[in-house]
């Protein structure tokens, strides 16, 4: 019952002015008692993982780094606190400022030692998981609760993220579920953070770019040795977002850039058996995470990266996604987004030949044709995203691939390039009762009309025409008779991979990224016409503001789709300039 020198010894340690030799002393002291240090002394324990051992002399660390060994071995009733402790680590401790006569609590974004730190945190967790075998399942749900929230500032965020990236390396059976709870929380920022807020942001700090903006310092080195120094990166104002959550995406999908890169490489070359693990752990969180979100900008690059590595993941990737896709067990919504990723991916992936492109043309349009054998006909024979929107999603990836590629389909022989072309036709499709070019966005029907017009595939613009005859305003009764505005964009589609907007992981993706070529108007010319010899003509072209092109000349008639099958239009020299027959 006597507890004076007990409370006394608490004191002591709870000092914050203790030296260095008395921290060592007792700590010598309690790794030889560690068997009495039971449930019943938990406060004691509490008190002694609170000791500030890690700013403090090479010594008192390793002292404290071979106590918690025999600590957590002797009374493993103690792990949750001990691994609590060190996962508080992974971000610059708080400091308190004065401002106004106010207390500001804020984070040390300035200290010098933090990747020293860092390293001996990862010491004492892998000491700590070296003695009690169990420690991943413990850390998970502490790594979860600790996760700063998106709104702290970008160095807290950066560090943890950074520092939960490397837990990866030396416990591999987490990185799954770090990966996902990475993701998870780039998607919510993702998803707070529109394109378009980003565009207006942006806009409004280059117009009142007087303003200085401070430099800032990065922890991008994810390198795969133990011996690691945080980097620091000091990006000039031009680098920085405008949009504060945008900065801080920014700067987290760096980081998960530069890891993806060094998990995947080794000495400079590319490891085939790590790329794949890596491969089929993003696949899994994709799949969960992301597929499942409606219209996320960025966060999905993750998945385009890895691809650009070797063409097999992109193709493995575009395989997973056409399974997704044709697979009617899915729900609509699931395969609607994977028609989009398809066609997004094949439209903007510089890295993917067009064998490969062909393949999947071919894989597609012949679903496409199969789908329409079997609905064509029957009750179900009419336009109706809520019955037919896989279908819907698929006809827009093709056509949006085809805009995108149709020049390199076309390269070299363009006799076999409009042979296969038509092989696919799309005159069926476009015709059929299913009528896919009133359900597809607007801008991707009007280019692909005047690309099929053009190189004399399809006719596209009487049923283009009838369709916007149709789009009156309509009202729907089950709902108490609203009036219910024309839909430019019925499927709710998105194209995943549209241009990346932050600034600095931009430059790891614009290498492999096909950017849209605005057409000039020589090229918007050519368009207007089907393939002719020696003609031209000036007049302005409207379809890429989303308008139906006026074709006076031609009144719902097409092209003359036999000739173009015997030989390529461009060799018809001396055939008349009107070689349209009526319907």
């Amino acid at each position: 019952g006597e507890t004076t020198d007990f409370e006394l010894l608490k004191h002591q340690l709870s000092d914050p002015d203790i030296k260095d030799a008395q921290i060592i002393n007792w700590l010598h002291e309690f790794r030889a008692s560690v068997a009495y240090l039971t449930k019943e002394l938990e406060q004691l324990v509490s008190i002694l993982l609170k000791l500030p051992w890690l700013r403090r002399s090479r010594e008192v660390v390793e002292e404290y780094l071979g106590f918690l060994g025999n600590l957590v071995s002797a009374q493993t009733v103690h792990l949750r606190p001990c691994l609590r402790m060190i996962v508080s680590q992974f971000v610059p401790p708080r400091i308190t400022i004065r401002e106004d006569d106010v207390d500001i609590s804020d984070s040390d974004d300035d200290d010098e030692n933090l990747s020293e730190n860092f390293n001996t945190c990862h010491r004492a967790l892998q000491t700590v998981a070296r003695y009690v075998p169990s420690t991943p399942q413990f850390l998970m749900p502490i790594l979860v609760e600790n996760f700063p929230f998106i709104n702290k500032s970008e160095r807290t965020l950066e560090c943890y993220v950074h520092n939960l990236l490397r837990v990866t390396v030396y416990l591999p059976t987490l990185r799954l579920q770090i990966l996902e709870l990475i993701i998870e929380k780039l998607l919510k920022l993702d998803v707070s953070t529109p394109q378009q807020d980003i565009e207006d942001a942006e806009e409004t700090a280059n117009n009142s770019d007087s303003e200085e903006k401070s430099t800032e310092e990065g922890l991008f080195d994810m390198e795969e040795d133990e011996e690691r120094k945080g980097n620091k990166v000091v990006s000039s104002s031009s680098e920085r977002m405008a949009h504060p959550l945008a900065e801080r995406l920014d700067i987290l999908m760096t980081i998960l850039f530069s890891y993806i890169k060094d998990v995947c490489h080794v000495d400079g070359k590319l490891d085939i058996n790590n790329t794949k693990d890596l491969y089929r752990d993003l696949v899994s969180v994709f799949d969960k995470l992301i597929l499942p979100t409606h219209a996320s900008c960025h966060v999905q690059y993750f998945m385009f990266y890895i691809c650009s590595f070797k063409l097999g993941l992109a193709e493995a990737f575009l395989d997973h996604l056409w399974k997704k896709l044709h697979d009617p067990n899915n729900p609509s919504v699931i395969r609607q987004t994977a028609g989009s990723y398809i066609g997004s991916f094949l439209a903007r992936a510089k890295f993917i030949p067009v064998v490969t492109v062909k393949a999947c043309l071919d894989l597609l349009v012949n679903w496409m044709h199969k789908y329409i054998d079997n609905q064509d006909t029957g009750a179900n024979a009419y336009c109706d995203v809520a019955l037919h929107g896989p279908f819907y999603s698929t006809c827009q990836a093709v056509f949006y691939t085809l805009i995108f590629r149709h020049k390199q389909l076309l390269d070299g022989n363009l006799r076999k390039g409009l042979s296969y072309l038509q092989s696919l036709n799309f005159e069926r499709i476009v015709m059929c009762q299913l009528n896919p070019l009133k359900i597809c966005i607007p801008s991707v029907v009007n280019l692909f009309a005047a690309i099929t017009r053009k190189y004399q595939l399809v006719f596209c613009y009487t049923i283009i025409e009838r369709n916007n005859r149709q789009f009156i305003p309509v009202v729907r009764s089950g709902t108490g008779g609203d009036l219910v505005q024309t839909c430019t964009n019925p499927l709710d589609s998105f194209f995943p991979f549209d241009p990346y907007m932050l600034k600095r992981s931009k430059k790891t993706i614009d290498p492999f990224y096909q950017f849209w070529e605005e057409l000039s108007a020589e090229d918007l010319e050519n368009l207007k016409k089907p393939i002719k010899r020696g003609t031209s003509e000036d007049e302005d072209d409207d379809f890429l503001k989303g308008e139906t092109p006026q074709n006076d000349g031609v009144v719902g008639i097409a092209p003359n789709s036999y000739e173009s099958n015997t030989r390529s239009p461009v060799s018809s020299i001396g055939s008349p300039p009107d070689c349209y027959v009526p319907y």
